[in-house]
This record gives C-alpha cells, structure tokens and sequence, in this order.
C-alpha cells in the first residue's frame, strides 16, 4: 500500500530572473534607507543649534568622564562632576588667555611676517625659468579694496548679523555645559530609564549597540584632545629652538588645526613655514616644513594607534570622502564632526551584523552588551 506523500505545490514561475528580483529586493530596500538617512539630516538641518549643544556636550563628558571618576572616588559624584567641569573652564580659559595675551601684542608682526614671507615666496616663483609673472597680484589687491568700499553697507549689515552668531554660539556652549552636567552625575540614571522603554527581548541588541557607538566615539574624542596637545607642544618646542618669532601662537595654530582631519594641520604647517621664511629665511623655512611633516608622521604612525588603538579604524579613503562630504554639506562644521560620526555609525553597524550569530549561540556574550553610553560609569 502505498502512502500519497503530500508536498508543497511548485512555486509559479512570473518569469522575472532571479538576478533581477534580488536587484529589485536591494533596490527598494537602499532607497528606503536612503530617504530614511536624507530624513534624519532634514530633521537636524532645523535643530542644527541643539545638535552642536548635544554634540559638544558629548565630547565634553567623554573627555571628562575619567576625571569625574577619579575625583568620585573621594568625593560624592554630583561635587566631582562640579569639580571636574570648573578644572576644564580653568584649563581651557588660561589657555585660551595665555593664547589672547600672545597674539594681541604680536598680531601686526605676525601679520607683517605673513606678507614678508608671501612676498618672497613671489619673488621667488618670478625668477624661475618658466616665465611666470605675478604682477597682477597688485591689480587683485586693488579689486579687492574697491569690492569692499562698494559694499561696505552689506559688509556692516553681515557684521551685525555675526554679533547675533555669537549670541548664538553662547548659548549653544551653556546649553552644552548643561546637558554635559547631567551626563556626568546622573548619566547612569538617564541611560537606565531609556533602555527600560525598550521592550525587553531587543534591550541586549541596544545595550550592544550604544556601548559600540560611545565606545567609539568617547575614544575619538578623547583620542583627539591628547593628539592635538601633543601635537602643538612638539611644534612650539620646535619652533622656539629655531628660534622662529610667535612660535606660541603658531603652535595653538597648529593644536586647533588637528581637530579637522586632512586639512588641518597643512594648512597650519603652511602658515608657519611662511612666516618662518620670513623671519629666518629659506633654510629654516624648509627645517620647519619636514620637521612639522615629520611630527605629522609621528602623529599618524605612532600617536593615533597608540591612543586611539582600534576605537577608530577608518580607511583614510573613508575620512578624506567623510570631511570633503561633511564640508559640502555644513562647511567648516561638516568637517570636524563627519568622522566621529563615520566612526560611530560603522562601529554600530558592525555590531548589529553580528549579533545575529552572537546573540543566538549558548554562552556568548554580545560585544559592548555591558558598556554604558555617556557618563554611566557610577562610583
């Protein structure tokens, strides 16, 4: 006797390729998350102002956090995050006062060693053997002056309309101390209550998740502060053993230039090679351009893998299209914030990847499941 097996009717073909409906299933799917990321750019375009306060409110606790923990330990958390935040303005205001003082009383030199050395750099290029003149220089110089004095009325009006950027940019700074105070002392509290909203089976996926994201970009931040320091106490050492003029303003130059990947600290390398072609003349000039290229090698080759390790490996394909996409997109803002974002946005796609095979074997614990996003971390 024999037993009629029941079987799945064979799927009706509509004569579509295979190739074709995978293209089409990728298709509609990368145009979803096309329009899904345009929408989230949309939305931050219009709160542009609280997004830089979140943003520099999360650089602040990332490069705070270690120092709240340390004073935590001898000291109730809420005061440490106090004492914490008045030790950075203190840092940060005398530095930034010392750098004041400095270029207020040298500003005209430094200004007068520009155009020296750009005026050599001319006279130079004129005596080679190429015919090239410069001459019309002078004529741009005068096109310039006359653009301005007919539009001096708008220039005044753009003037004010700075006065009211500034406003703007206070604001967003207190609203970034702010936010970056309850991220210091109660950013274990927020973070518990946020992951409690989530329905519980997907709370391991986001814990994974958000630690991956401040793990990486915490590093990033922290990583570039050190960098950066590092960076412009090499080149004022440097700088001041050749004896190049105004080697303190040039170096803090050169420290604020590290916060733009790419493009930086060249641009920072050129003005100080102009300025000491100027004052000490070509020999010194081109000691400074390879011993400033050669700190830049150590920057890259040494310090960053050192620092930052793995928290931050990115391609520098992928940052040099990071910072030219960011600064099309938000100018001299796209530029500094497109790669810890890059960053971040990688390090959480590649560990939602794997928590499908992770997550579903016995035993294994999901990367980053006990991490905490900013200010977590509870004495």
């Amino acid at each position: 006797m024999h037993v009629a097996s029941l079987s799945a009717p064979p799927p009706i073909s509509d004569g579509v390729p295979g190739w074709l409906r995978l293209s089409a299933g990728w298709s509609w799917r990368l145009i979803a998350l096309t329009a899904g990321v345009a929408l989230v750019f949309y939305g931050v375009s219009q709160v542009q102002l609280v997004f830089v306060a979140v943003f520099l409110a999360l650089v602040f606790t990332a490069v705070l956090n270690p120092v709240v923990d340390l004073y935590s330990r001898v000291m109730p958390r809420p005061l440490a995050t106090g004492l914490a935040i008045l030790s950075g303005i203190l840092l940060v205001g005398g530095l930034l006062t010392y750098v004041v003082a400095s270029v207020a009383g040298q500003w005209e030199r430094l200004a007068g060693e520009f155009n020296t050395g750009v005026d050599q750099i001319v006279v130079f290029i004129e005596g080679l053997p190429f015919g090239i003149s410069l001459d019309t220089r002078d004529d741009w110089i005068d096109d310039v002056r006359g653009w301005i004095q007919e539009n001096s009325n708008e220039l005044l009006s753009r003037a004010a309309e700075s006065a009211g950027s500034v406003a703007e940019g206070l604001a967003v700074l207190a609203l970034a101390i702010f936010c970056t105070v309850f991220f210091l002392a109660s950013g274990a509290s927020m973070w518990r209550w946020f992951i409690g909203q989530v329905p519980a089976r997907q709370r391991s996926h986001w814990r994974a998740s958000a630690g991956a994201g401040w793990y990486t970009f915490s590093g990033y931040a922290r990583g570039t502060v050190i960098v950066a320091l590092t960076d412009g106490i090499l080149v004022g050492i440097f700088l001041a053993i050749l004896g190049v003029p105004l080697a303190a303003p040039l170096a803090v130059l050169v420290f604020i230039g590290a916060f733009i990947p790419i493009i930086g600290a060249p641009v920072a390398m050129i003005i100080a090679a102009v300025v000491a072609l100027a004052a000490e003349g070509v020999v010194t000039a081109l000691i400074v351009t390879l011993g400033i290229a050669g700190i830049g090698q150590i920057e890259g080759h040494v310090l960053q893998p050192l620092i930052m390790g793995k928290q931050v490996a990115l391609h520098p394909v992928v940052v040099a299209l990071g910072v030219t996409g960011g600064t099309v997109v938000s100018g001299l803002l796209g530029a500094v914030i497109a790669v810890p974002l890059i960053a971040v946005a990688w390090a959480v796609f590649s560990t939602l990847r794997n928590i499908e095979v992770e997550g579903d074997t016995p035993g294994v614990t999901l990367p980053y499941a006990t991490e905490s996003p900013p200010g977590t971390s509870t004495p």
